[in-house]
């Protein structure tokens, strides 16, 4: 490439790639409200400075990720750690352990949630949702990378409309302002919350960072360093403003849904049905169950990726069968989770793994994977090389 191709890389593809990262963090982190809730509605007005942080360090951790490895034309993310933690390559499996943990977590949360949604809408059974929802999934990936980029980008258009449309008419017509508990909040706690915050805004974005695979399989079309960082900058925008209106309009309404037993399991929901507004809580509807799969998918698709050159496949030439068995196995396992419940899933299950992600993936990338990338940038020029590594 040479400096002109620069400029050339398609506003579409960039922000198709930005769209993975939100499709995947929109079910659980606030299409469901239950992670918002979980950690920062609690924390007053830091609770979106805290959402606003954790985001900015998600999407900086991939932006040198996608760098790294599409500069070194890597194959797969056990050379994209090996690489960051070099010499020290045996620390990678720490990754492994994170990401196998945290994909049956995050699958089961989404299938949890979207069985939930299924059952408080159309009063399908609990289970047959599940079951539903698994095969939906797996449908969506098993045929690659372009698949989950395209179904990413239209299903993260539709997210965001309908979520910001969804959160600003929630905080509009709660009957506390947002502002006055805001007010009220720093008049009574003052920066004693501070330092919970950035804890949580770093456990958050380390749980978050289970999508690094899949981010970075889908992301490869990407062939220079600052079409990485838009796609990252798109990325953070869409993920930053719908998590951040989702914690304000949960803190107005937190009186109401916390009073409501189970309230607390799917609180956007439990809000929109007190806001009497039919059209709105079928809208609400939609979104939330498109966040949930979307999630699903590409939380899965991440999962499939790593096998499908897996030796134990050498005799199956399809790469669509190939992705199916990895997407069956791991969303039968995911759905055993899933009958553990939403609330226990994020409460337990993500809050100890984001503290391992924050060790094994956000503070290398944003430290180490950020010298080594200036320095691989310095020799080598921003355009990635074409070809495979050797």
């Amino acid at each position: 490439m040479n400096q002109k191709t620069v400029s050339k890389i398609p506003f579409a593809l960039a922000f198709s790639v930005g769209s993975v990262l939100f499709s995947s963090h929109a079910g659980g982190g606030f299409a469901t409200g239950n992670q918002a809730n979980t950690y920062y509605v609690g924390l007053g007005w830091m609770g979106p400075v805290a959402a606003v942080i954790s985001m900015l360090l998600l999407t900086l951790t991939m932006r040198q990720a996608m760098v790294m490895y599409n500069s070194r034309n890597l194959t797969s993310t056990r050379q994209l750690f090996e690489t960051l933690f070099h010499p020290f390559d045996k620390i990678e499996w720490a990754f492994e352990v994170f990401f196998y943990i945290m994909v049956l977590m995050a699958i089961a949360a989404a299938i949890s949630g979207a069985a939930s949604a299924l059952n408080s809408y159309f009063g399908v059974n609990y289970y047959l949702g599940i079951g539903v929802v698994g095969v939906i999934v797996m449908l969506l990936t098993i045929f690659g990378a372009d698949l989950v980029r395209a179904a990413s980008t239209y299903m993260g258009i539709g997210i965001l409309i309908t979520a910001i449309a969804i959160y600003a008419i929630g905080i509009v017509k709660s009957e506390t302002s947002v502002v006055s508990v805001i007010s009220a909040n720093f008049a009574e706690a003052g920066f004693a919350n501070v330092p919970k915050a950035l804890s949580n805004a770093f456990v958050y974005a380390g749980f978050q960072c289970v999508t690094l695979p899949t981010l970075v399989a889908c992301g490869t079309p990407l062939r220079n360093r600052r079409s990485c960082a838009a796609s990252m900058w798109m990325s953070f925008a869409m993920n930053a403003v719908a998590l951040t209106l989702s914690v304000l309009m949960l803190m107005s309404w937190q009186n109401v849904y916390t009073s409501v037993e189970g309230g607390t399991t799917i609180p956007t929901l439990t809000s929109c049905t007190r806001m009497g507004m039919t059209w709105l809580t079928v809208a609400y509807g939609i979104c939330l169950l498109l966040c949930l799969i979307s999630t699903g998918v590409t939380i899965t698709f991440g999962f499939v990726s790593r096998f499908e050159h897996a030796p134990i496949y050498r005799g199956i030439a399809s790469a669509a069968k190939r992705n199916a068995i990895s997407a069956i196995f791991i969303i039968a396992l995911s759905m055993g989770i899933s009958l553990a419940g939403l609330t226990n899933i994020i409460k337990y299950g993500y809050g100890y793994c984001g503290y391992l992600g924050i060790a094994v993936v956000v503070v290398p990338f944003l430290t180490v994977g950020v010298y080594k990338n200036r320095q691989y940038m310095k020799a080598h020029g921003e355009e990635f090389a074409d070809g495979k590594q050797s």
